[in-house]
């Protein structure tokens, strides 16, 4: 998207099934695992940027030998950093044994993430900056193999005051900020206690079973536990995607299906979505448990997974995207008043293509259908030059904005940093007839509008087209989220300010303050859960009218050519992304009660000037 958003951050789990000494056999290598692990984590790369951790559990290590190790990074590179120092350490031992790589119980023994149990995650951080003591996995130390835990997710949870209340923990400083942290203490509380109750005989399923129902969030989680025990679940709304596989040799989990079909080399139907409220549980002496630990609810599984966030590379979302696309082609030939003879279609920026394919696709069957029926209104009277002219008219496409990737807006001062932001984006010069031709540009969504407006638009405008069309394959962005996605601040939301606009356009302003005042009624009733009120604020406005608004907001001052703003319907969207029906960033519809506290509490923000984050 051109507007940046926070990602969700990505989750790889492996369990080795058989003894390192089969994977030197049968791979030629005992670092199998791991080089699995690293393309699973560089192939989610896509879902996590300020940081990444490793962390591993050895089976069957003698009392006093270190079982449990763990490493992160917030490096530029964290994926390449991370596997660098591991390889780092075989290569330092290998000085002095250099055919150590051929035993594999040495190598076991002596190279400190060469475990049958590997979790990896890969961050973009909600909280703490690039810090990187916020990078999972987090861990738990103790004398006592089953007392410790590594836990690492993609998830928010915002309930964690009341998670550290419940257990009787003083958070710390760092706690506070780690909803994380509040997600370990619980599962690790219940843990220990059920290892005090049958020392020796840990029951997982029983222990998630009490922990989990207590996270009010969207989440998929993994962990390991230091006796050998190890566990996927996933929130019982399956907000936050979560796939596995199982073979012989192994069982991976990861949080994007074509991840792991691309590294195992298995179909599409070999790889199992983990459903809502499901745990995917693995003893240590290697028995595989696939469980309900949450009643499941409502599916309200992630859309902007099929948008933008998972890669296109899997074949479902890659249909799904094309068919966002392909909905929006009614809407568009509107607008341009079907001529597409002076109508030049493309798209910004990379990750709207396979939208735009779908686009094209609809503007094509349109025309086939114009041609077919011109050519049969034209009975007898056919010359091989109408026809041909016929035949040949196309859809008009080119490739109008190039990101320029070697641009950094380094500058600070506003003046001359919004200089800089210009020239993010280049364009292709000589493509579009001057004020005779519409300029038609695709996005995959419009979250704050900035870079639309400080770049894309100014850039297009340089090309002098009768008129600028921007449209966006996903619907009107409206409410924060909550539940992976960093968009916690209403006042980001160009969609929001579109109708604080229009509320002082029509002399509203009033309205802002009741709502306020509703909010803070609620607050002080500790009922800020029970309902969304910031839908008020949008209730007096049609969703064209936002659409309008917003298209006056994203035109730089002084541009006199003419810019409209499409979007996707909802209903169009649950059209071509059917089983990922969450929705609530468009519509207001929070899946858990947390949702609704966090978007007033978000308003309460806006309205009392406070710039943070509603949960």
């Amino acid at each position: 998207m051109s507007d940046e958003i926070k990602h969700e951050c990505g989750l790889a789990f492996i369990r080795l099934r058989k003894p390192f000494s089969y994977y030197q056999q049968q791979y030629g290598t005992v670092m199998w695992g791991l080089n699995k692990l690293y393309l699973l984590m560089e192939k989610q790369h896509n879902r996590g940027q300020d940081g990444a951790g490793v962390a591993a559990v050895k089976l069957n290590v003698e009392p006093g030998y270190p079982f449990l190790n763990r490493i992160r990074s917030n490096a530029n590179q964290p994926i390449a950093d991370i596997f660098t120092k591991i390889n780092n350490e075989v290569k330092e031992l290998e000085q002095y044994q250099p055919d150590l790589l051929r035993h594999p119980g040495l190598m076991k023994g002596h190279i400190s993430f060469i475990g049958e149990l590997l979790l990896g995650h890969l961050r973009y951080g909600t909280q703490g900056k690039n810090n990187v003591e916020f990078c999972h996995p987090f861990i738990k130390r103790n004398t006592i193999p089953a007392h410790n835990l590594a836990l690492a997710g993609n998830f928010n949870l915002v309930n964690t005051d009341e998670l550290f209340a419940l257990i009787n923990v003083e958070p710390g400083d760092f706690q506070k900020q780690s909803d994380l942290a509040a997600m370990m203490e619980v599962i690790h509380h219940f843990a220990v206690k059920a290892d005090e109750e049958a020392p020796g005989n840990l029951d997982v399923l029983k222990i998630l079973r009490k922990a989990v129902p207590l996270f009010d969030g969207g989440f998929t989680v993994g962990g390991l536990i230091g006796n050998g025990d190890s566990f996927v679940f996933r929130d019982a709304n399956g907000i936050r995607p979560a796939y596995y596989y199982i073979d012989d040799d192994v069982i991976v989990a990861a949080s994007e299906r074509s991840a792991i079909r691309t590294v195992f080399n298995v179909g599409e139907n070999e790889v199992q979505e983990l459903m809502p409220g499901m745990g995917l549980i693995v003893k240590a002496d290697g028995n595989i448990i696939v469980d309900q630990i949450l009643q499941p609810k409502e599916r309200r599984a992630c859309s902007f997974e099929r948008i933008y966030f998972s890669r296109g590379s899997d074949e479902k979302i890659y249909r799904e995207r094309n068919a966002l696309g392909y909905n929006l082609s009614d809407q568009i030939l509107s607008a341009v008043n079907h001529d597409l003879k002076n109508t030049i279609f493309s798209f910004i920026p990379n990750t709207a293509e396979v939208a735009f394919y779908g686009l094209q696709k609809g503007l094509d069957d349109y025309l086939k259908k114009v041609k077919i029926q011109r050519i049969l209104s034209w009975g007898k009277d056919i010359t091989e030059e109408k026809l041909s002219e016929m035949i040949n008219r196309k859809v008009r496409v080119e490739k109008i904005a190039i990101k320029d990737v070697k641009m950094r807006t380094f500058i600070t001062a506003d003046t001359s940093r919004n200089e800089m932001v210009q020239h993010v984006y280049d364009i292709t010069y000589g493509t579009v007839e001057k004020g005779k031709d519409t300029l038609v540009v695709i996005d995959d969504s419009i979250v704050r509008g900035t870079t639309l407006k400080e770049s894309i638009v100014r850039m297009l405008a340089r090309l002098e087209p009768k008129k600028i069309i921007v449209v966006s394959s996903a619907p009107q962005i409206r409410y924060p989220d909550c539940y992976g996605i960093d968009m916690s601040k209403l006042g980001d939301f160009i969609a929001f300010r579109a109708a604080i606009e229009l509320m002082k356009d029509k002399g509203k302003e009033n309205c802002l303050q009741e709502v306020y005042e509703k909010c803070k009624e609620l607050q002080r009733l500790d009922q800020l859960h029970t309902e969304n009120l910031v839908r008020l604020v949008y209730k007096p406005f049609t969703t064209e009218e936002i659409s309008d608004k917003i298209a006056q907001l994203i035109t730089p001052k002084g541009l006199t050519i003419p810019v409209q703003v499409i979007f996707q319907t909802i209903e169009s969207l649950h059209r071509a992304c059917p089983t990922n029906t969450g929705d609530w960033y468009f519509t207001g519809n929070y899946p858990t009660p947390g949702g609704n506290r966090v978007v007033n509490k978000a308003f309460i923000n806006f309205m009392e000037g406070k710039n943070v984050r509603g949960y």
